[in-house]
């Protein structure tokens, strides 16, 4: 295998759920418990922003309504992103793909860009946060992950900038992943935790893939995947596992 530049331990969403989730307070408070690398969800604007949310619509973790995609940043970006965690991040803002960018080189944390299209838009939003990650990391010393459920997404992603290194999630191994992690030239399988086992770690061992797992928030858990010899986990308890 290739030498394989990441941390073992990855911080979800940015601090998992100390924080809210995929805003640069998550950011900060993940770094303050000592992670080197954050995972986050980056989607489009109505206006083609790439900026950071998990969920298709804005309701759960913003006090916006409706599907933020059809959304234009200049709406997005007024949106509150933290008040529905807790009463001390209220007035916390969705932040840009590129604000984020600034942030981490400047704190030298790396990234998991995992690409999150809104339905129906998986190759245009794959191919646009590939090229905008490829133009705000140019020249750093280690790129972004790239990584996606959707094949689109990754396939549009390995076109638009095939030198920044791309994971398929999977959350089942569903028929055809193999091939298909294979044809999009992936260097990592991030799994769902359970599905890994000696076989599953095998099959990536003599693919060259690397192994991630998510999202791990048990000792016991963090323990059975280690023993297998697995590469990393990304986690929401940054306060329990220290991630030296």
């Amino acid at each position: 295998m290739s030498p394989w530049p990441y941390p073992r331990w990855i911080a979800h969403r940015g601090a998992g759920k100390l924080a809210p989730e995929n805003t640069l307070a998550a950011f900060r408070l993940g770094a303050q418990h000592g992670y080197k690398m954050i995972e986050c969800d980056v989607k489009l604007s109505a206006d083609g922003v790439p900026f950071l949310l998990h969920d298709a619509t804005l309701e759960r973790t913003t006090d916006g309504q409706g599907t933020a995609g059809e959304r234009p940043w200049i709406d997005l970006s007024r949106r509150d992103a933290g008040a529905w965690h807790s009463r001390q991040y209220a007035g916390e803002t969705l932040p840009t793909l590129q604000a984020v960018a600034r942030w981490c080189q400047a704190n030298g944390v790396l990234l998991n860009i995992e690409i999150k299209p809104t339905p129906g838009t998986e190759a245009h939003t794959g191919g646009l946060v590939a090229r905008e990650a490829a133009r705000l990391w140019h020249g750093a010393p280690v790129p972004p992950l790239l990584t996606s459920f959707q094949v689109e997404a990754l396939r549009a992603a390995q076109q638009a900038a095939p030198e920044l290194p791309r994971g398929l999630l999977l959350d089942s191994l569903w028929h055809g992943w193999h091939s298909q992690a294979q044809a999009l030239g992936c260097v990592a399988l991030v799994c769902h935790h359970a599905l890994w086992d000696s076989t599953l770690v095998a099959q990536a061992r003599a693919a060259g893939w690397r192994m991630l797992s998510y999202t791990v928030n048990d000792a016991a858990t963090a323990d059975r995947l280690w023993a297998l010899g697995t590469d990393g986990i990304i986690t929401d308890r940054v306060d329990l596992f220290a991630p030296a």
